[in-house]
């Protein structure tokens, strides 16, 4: 230990300066940085490095590097950037990554580039869900362009860019997940947005395109190529004065039509365009028609709603579905009519402002509920097929009308239960009925079964209370007896309490059904149709 005895010696200030200078150059040493290292040995697996200031020389995987595109450039000697992770690890070795390195310092060249808002070199590798990957050339990063991204005019087949070196401008950096976003069509956008600029110039509001030609079209318009120097758009609404839905239904592309400049946008570099405008507006010829005429119009389209039809090329009307039957309530007009068919129809709204005619195809037929009120008033007898039932009623169609009309469960007999009645009918069976009641306002018609028969109650017509009448015990039970009338067909029950005056008597057990009796009347209500009978009031 003389060596610090005296530390003004030669050999205590040459130990004194060497271990300075070894931990100058750890202290430049730091997990997380890139560095440097010089290729000292290769063998079939391995890259060994030499960096300073390590105490053992790491290794990188030739693998790692042949994946990288780094293999040509590795020989003794030359240099090799790598990411130092870990200055010693568990097993006290260096470990170091070269494709970490590269891809960090591929990330913070295209950092700087987004920040300098300059373009960058790369080329398409693949596609992917949504667009296509783009490797960047100098450093093999890859990035991500959308398909909407790819050019400024839709391309069906990208073919011919895949592996081509070109310009794409960064348009989004995420830092946190270090992925990158770049477009190719602004950089052709942005070589093109000047000479735009000029060609907008060229257009006013009034001139017209000729033969521009159908480029494409979506759900709300048609894009037309004008001189193969511009593309300009016109509207769903510009393209007739027709009810149009998709401009697929007049345009094929490459059709060539007129245009008029109708907007010029010096801003957004855009025109506008109709078609319509170029030819006189069919709706002026509106004062022609007068309202609450029959007049014929053409089908032209069929919706759920409704019809849509021509007075004239061009003058279109709605027939809405409410006014094609006077008995079916919005009846589908597909149903009834085909496209091209020619009807005559009412016109029933003309609204200059609103731009609208409303027609009426039923106006032009007699009211079948008129005709029936005519021909067969409330209390007349018709017939009719059952064409359909619910829970608690059967909608017969009259013969001879266009009618369905309402027929209850409690007017198909006046005995019996109505619901157990019902079973006993089904589909297409034919009915003789009495009209009950005629609603031309809501138009409805009530009708009923029973009516058409003899009504059993009229027995009790010429009856008062305390009649003495003849009855056949049908049943009996611990509440009394069930009843019938001779002569008539409607069941009564005689209570317990009223089969005699002593209670001993009043035993219903006493009947076995089939007896003949007297009963007297003891409660009769016509109006209510209610009767009740009493042995014990004989007595």
């Amino acid at each position: 230990m003389e060596i610090y005895n005296n530390l003004e010696s030669k050999a205590s200030k040459e130990f004194q300066e060497l271990l300075n200078s070894q931990l100058s150059k750890t202290k430049n040493l730091a997990e997380g940085k890139i560095i440097e290292g010089k290729i000292t040995k290769i063998t079939e697996k391995f890259v060994f490095l030499f960096i300073e200031g390590l105490k053992s020389e790491p290794v990188v995987d030739i693998n790692e590097l042949k994946s990288l595109g780094l293999i040509e450039n590795v020989k003794l000697g030359n240099k090799l950037s790598v990411l130092l992770e870990r200055i010693e690890d568990k097993n006290g070795e260096v470990v170091v990554s070269a494709s970490k390195a590269q891809k960090i310092k591929g990330w913070d060249t295209l950092v700087k580039a987004f920040e300098n808002n300059e373009p960058i070199m790369g080329k398409i590798t693949s596609k992917c869900k949504g667009g296509v990957i783009v490797e960047h050339i100098d450093t093999g990063s890859l990035m991500f362009c959308p398909g909407s991204q790819i050019s400024d005019i839709p391309v069906k087949d990208i073919s011919h860019l895949i592996n081509e070196p070109q310009k794409f401008a960064l348009i989004k950096m995420d830092k946190v997940r270090g992925n990158a976003c770049v477009s190719r069509r602004q950089i052709i956008s942005s070589g093109k947005k000047e000479d735009k600029a000029k060609i907008i110039e060229k257009y006013k509001e009034g001139d017209i395109i000729k033969n521009a030609v159908v480029k494409g079209y979506s759900s709300f318009g048609c894009f037309f190529n004008v001189n193969n120097e511009l593309d300009c758009l016109v509207h769903l609404q510009e393209i007739s004065y027709s009810r149009v839905n998709h401009p697929e239904e007049v345009f094929n592309v490459g059709d060539k039509h007129d245009l008029l400049v109708i907007s010029v946008d010096k801003d957004k570099l855009q025109i506008g365009c109709s078609i319509k405008q170029l030819s006189p507006d069919p709706f002026e010829k509106v004062s022609n028609y007068e309202l609450n005429k029959k007049y014929e119009v053409k089908v032209i389209k069929l919706m759920d709603f409704g019809a849509f039809c021509e007075l004239e090329p061009g003058l279109t009307t709605l027939l809405h579905s409410s006014e094609i039957s006077w008995s079916r309530k919005n009846v589908s007009p597909k149903k009834i009519f085909k496209v091209g068919d020619k009807i005559d129809c009412v016109i029933t709204e003309i609204d200059k402002e609103k731009r609208r005619i409303a027609i009426s195809y039923r106006l032009t037929k007699e009211n079948p509920f008129d005709v029936l009120e005519k021909n067969n008033p409330v209390g007349s007898e018709v017939e009719g097929v059952i064409s359909s039932m619910n829970e608690y009623a059967i909608y017969l169609k009259l013969d001879n009308y266009d009618i369905d009309a309402f027929l209850h469960f409690n007017d198909l007999s006046y005995t019996g239960n109505p619901e157990e009645i019902s079973k006993s009918f089904k589909i297409k069976d034919k009915l003789k009925v009495k009209i009950l009641e005629i609603k031309k306002d809501t138009q409805k018609v009530r009708i009923g079964l029973k009516q058409t028969k003899k009504d059993p109650f009229d027995y009790f017509k010429n009856k008062k209370i305390n009649d003495t009448i003849t009855v056949k015990v049908l049943s009996s039970d611990s509440k009394g007896l069930m009843v019938q009338p001779e002569g008539c067909e409607i069941s009564l029950p005689i209570k317990k309490s009223q089969i005699a005056v002593s209670a001993s008597d009043a035993r219903p057990s006493r009947f076995v059904g089939g007896e003949r009796i007297d009963a007297a009347i003891s409660e009769l209500n016509i109006e209510k149709r209610k009767v009740s009978l009493s042995i014990k009031l004989l007595e």
